[in-house]
């Protein structure tokens, strides 16, 4: 309490305090201090900031406390600008780890264009993989428009550790089978209270490098990153501040979406980000009165031009429109088939095995380099296969080779970028 009114000879904390006491508790006959809701209250130079504790409130009781506090206070004489926020409280760190850099393996599930179910397939598919068993960590990164914490029935505040990072809402299902790994999440929109937010690029941009940076999960296997649509700042930062194994992209088979998601592909590939493959959504029903199968869209499905692996096509059904749960019969198989080829493509991604007898520069000092290649090539007979794994463009070992053959030519000198970290090449002695 560092300033009074001087307008007056009652203390602006005094003030403050009276009008603090004419707000009741709406669950007990008792004011917010006598219920023990207002944990304190600081003012310095006309501003006053109230720390409350009101965790046990459902969210719109919660805002309706607030909201009536922060009128009381403001009409306080002498307060210039009133402010109300949830006072932290200590949750159980043990196991818990700061960043996202703490999972296993990191997928992003992107879009295009809003309205192709972008949300529902990241959800979706966070459930699906605790369901088989991965502790799972779900960043709804859509700041925009956080719906993970809705379809999800989750609800903050988002509490903080001892050392104030915010530790994420737990989603795991009370009734999941005990194979099942857990889930929790963290959303703008546990934060907010549900208002919309109106963040311009650089703000944005700010608080999404905090919640990556600051958030303490419990070692997640996977974490899955829901992104807003499109290509801006958000899904730009993203790429920036976080190591992304692998982006799932959601499509509808109609011509202008997929037209978008090319584009969208190449802005992810150009950042060294593996396209895992795509979700084909909402392309047909079933009807319910004659069983056949019709599409939504006319014309030929064009998602095949995209020449990535399709993961899942995903039918308009009520079983996507329910709210997802991450148990054995909380998601449709569906589902649960996109987790498995997403798992499979980041093994295949990522999984390098090095041939016999290829050469493996991955981490050999570049003085090293040009002498392995030597040896290994010279050693070959004529005709045999010649490989080298890099953790670099090999394009400059062609013209080493051809430097070593006395200018012959190489038939074939095959170069393939398996992951954003390995490079492999393949040619022939000749």
């Amino acid at each position: 309490m560092s300033s009074e009114d001087t307008t007056t000879t009652e203390p602006l904390s005094d003030r403050v305090e009276a009008a603090l006491r004419k707000v009741r508790d709406p669950d007990a006959d008792v004011n917010v201090f006598e219920a023990g809701l207002v944990e304190d209250v600081r003012i310095a130079d006309g501003d006053v900031t109230v720390r409350t504790d009101l965790s046990e409130f459902p969210p719109s009781e919660g805002q309706a406390v607030t909201s009536t506090m922060m009128r009381a206070v403001s009409e306080v004489e002498g307060v210039e600008r009133a402010h109300v926020e949830q006072a932290p409280r200590g949750v159980d760190t043990d196991g818990r780890e700061v960043g996202v850099g703490t999972a296993e393996r990191v997928i992003a599930v992107a879009s295009a264009k809003g309205g192709v179910g972008k949300t529902t397939v990241a959800t979706t598919l966070a459930c699906a993989l605790a369901a088989d068993g991965d502790d799972v960590a779900l960043f709804d990164a859509d700041i925009h428009g956080p719906n993970v914490p809705e379809l999800l029935s989750v609800s903050g505040p988002v509490q903080s550790d001892d050392e104030g990072h915010p530790v994420p809402v737990d989603a795991s299902a009370a009734d999941a089978d005990e194979a099942a790994g857990a889930l929790e999440v963290m959303s703008v929109g546990l934060m907010n209270d549900s208002q919309p937010l109106a963040w311009r690029g650089a703000m944005a941009h700010d608080a999404l490098t905090e919640l990556f940076e600051e958030t303490a999960w419990a070692s997640p296997d996977t974490l899955v990153i829901d992104l807003p649509p499109g290509t801006g700042d958000v899904a730009l930062t993203t790429l920036q501040e976080v190591r992304v194994d692998g982006v799932v992209f959601v499509t509808t088979p109609f011509h202008a979406a997929v037209s978008d998601t090319h584009r969208s592909l190449q802005l992810f590939e150009e950042n060294e980000v593996p396209v895992l493959g795509v979700v084909s959504n909402m392309g047909e029903f079933v009807c319910d009165s004659c069983g056949e199968h019709h599409d939504l869209f006319d014309g030929d499905d064009p998602v095949g031009a995209l020449e990535v692996p399709i993961l899942a096509e995903v039918p308009f059904t009520g079983e996507m429109q329910s709210d997802p749960r991450p148990t054995a019969d909380g998601v449709p198989d569906v589902a649960r088939e996109l987790a498995g080829a997403a798992r499979d493509r980041i093994e295949e991604i990522w999984t390098v095995e090095v041939p016999d007898g290829a050469v493996d520069l991955r981490g050999v000092p570049p003085e090293e380099r040009r002498g392995r290649v030597r040896d290994a090539f010279e050693a070959l007979e004529s005709g045999e296969r010649f490989e080298v794994v890099s953790d670099r463009n090999p394009g400059p070992v062609r013209e080493f080779l051809v430097d070593l053959i006395d200018g012959q030519n190489l038939e074939t000198f095959e170069v393939k970028r398996q992951n954003p970290d390995t490079w492999r090449c393949r040619t022939r002695k000749p």
